[in-house]
């Protein structure tokens, strides 16, 4: 088969998808991938032919304060609306004109798309392509049981959370994700596609697809009432490695530290070490634990002149997947593909952050009872201190995150994905009958 892997041009949504497109082209699938400019060199090394943006904007962790400055004054749900409306919404008619185009060169039985990317009910209605989703964060389909989006909720047990998340609920859809939602109903609109004006954007890959690869564990979801037959949890879902990759310098870390506690203040809110990175040195400095420290690049050099301490280990980036062998707590500001990382290691979790959805993934840690949520995305050296302290003082903390460890065991992540997608596609050819629709070019 042909399949066309498509994503934004970021890394959280990017990476993941790589081990699945090498393992389908290993099965024998003929695979290409639509992606931004950014990731060209990548996909080269991989062997994957590239097809990247024309005319959809390029988006990427490093650019979105470049393209859009008031972006940065941003917080909390004003952010939100923001990256939903210009990251997400406004470049879907532009991905979908683009996957068009690349299917006259490249005629593609199935995409396998990136949900972030919500053109899944136009290539699935207009192209007649089976459409499978790729879910890089937690689970955001609505549910009576689950908490509204982006609030940092866990489920409502009594009457006044209750009414405290309807309240939230609707302030979420009528004005957290409504402009998204006008934007996307109206650039359907174009194509003749009506869709109701109500209900959240983020619900769309779910209804839209014919299957969804889910990452995580439904243990590091919300229960839920309604139990979607096309979601399947296939656990950490990491990038491709060659198994000839050197190992990163976090392979051979010191040997004689009690413990070792790694900090990340992930690679887009990762300028002002301030936040997380500097509370948890500080809370640290002086103890018997190896502290590892990733950067995202940004001001490595500055803090290792700031902490000139042998158990002070300052990087650009880490090898999570080597570094967790021998970890026994991360901190986070909680970037859902750290989070379950670290968990696929059993190692538990301090989570502190809010911005871009975190808050949900760290009330996701805290519910699921594998770690202590700060509730802040600027934690003192006192809390921080504290937390670690719980973490390392009750054994609980590790046998929870050790008990979800073996659950991420079970999975072979990329095979998972890989019959999913096969099955999608063959179910899709049988009902799939007549010819793609016409439907008018985008101005």
């Amino acid at each position: 088969m042909k399949i066309l892997l498509a994503s934004q041009a970021i890394d959280g949504h990017f990476n993941p998808m790589t081990g699945i497109g090498v393992r389908l082209a290993e099965a024998g699938h003929e695979v290409a991938w639509y992606t931004g400019p950014v990731f060209n060199k990548k996909l080269r090394e991989l062997g994957i032919r590239h097809f990247p943006f024309d005319r959809a904007i390029e988006h990427t962790a490093e650019n979105l304060n470049e393209l859009y400055p008031e972006r940065a004054r941003l917080k909390g749900p004003a952010a939100i609306r923001f990256d939903g409306e210009r990251i997400f919404a406004s470049n879907v008619s532009n991905f979908f004109e683009d996957i068009r185009d690349i299917h006259s060169t490249f005629p593609f039985d199935a995409v396998v798309m990136d949900s972030a990317m919500f053109v899944q009910r136009l290539v699935s209605t207009i192209l007649g392509k089976s459409v499978v989703s790729f879910v890089a964060v937690g689970n955001m389909e609505s549910d009576p049981l689950v908490p509204p989006l982006f609030f940092g909720f866990s489920p409502a047990r009594t009457l006044p959370q209750k009414l405290l998340h309807a309240g939230a609920r609707l302030v979420s859809e009528q004005l957290v994700l409504k402009p998204a939602r006008v934007s996307y109903v109206r650039q359907l609109e174009h194509y003749g596609l009506r869709t109701p004006k109500r209900g959240p954007i983020t619900d769309e890959p779910y209804r839209w697809s014919d299957a969804v690869i889910q990452t995580g564990t439904a243990a590091i979801d919300f229960p839920r009432r309604n139990v979607n037959p096309k979601v399947r949890y296939v656990g950490a879902v990491l990038p491709y490695r060659a198994d000839t990759e050197a190992e990163a310098p976090s392979a051979e870390l010191p040997r004689h530290y009690a413990r070792t506690v790694v900090v990340t203040q992930g690679t887009v809110d990762n300028k002002d070490h301030g936040k997380l990175i500097v509370p948890a040195i500080e809370a640290l400095k002086d103890t018997d634990a190896l502290v590892v420290v990733a950067t995202g690049g940004a001001g490595t050099q500055e803090l290792r002149q700031r902490y000139p301490l042998p158990n002070i280990l300052v990087e650009d980036f880490v090898d999570f997947d080597r570094t967790f062998a021998s970890t026994d707590v991360f901190i986070t500001n909680g970037g859902f593909g750290g989070v379950l990382l670290s968990l696929s290691h059993g190692v538990p979790v301090i989570a502190a952050g809010i911005n871009e959805g975190k808050s949900d993934v760290n009330a996701r840690v805290e519910y699921a009872g594998v770690g202590i949520n700060l509730r802040t995305e600027s934690p003192s050296t006192e809390a921080l201190a504290a937390a670690v302290q719980k973490v390392f003082s009750d054994p609980v903390w590790r046998a929870r995150a050790q008990a979800m460890r073996r659950q991420f065991e079970a999975e072979d992540s990329a095979g998972a994905a890989l019959e999913i997608i096969e099955n999608a596609v063959r179910a899709h050819g049988k009902k799939t009958t007549g010819t793609p629709s016409e439907a008018p070019k985008s101005p």
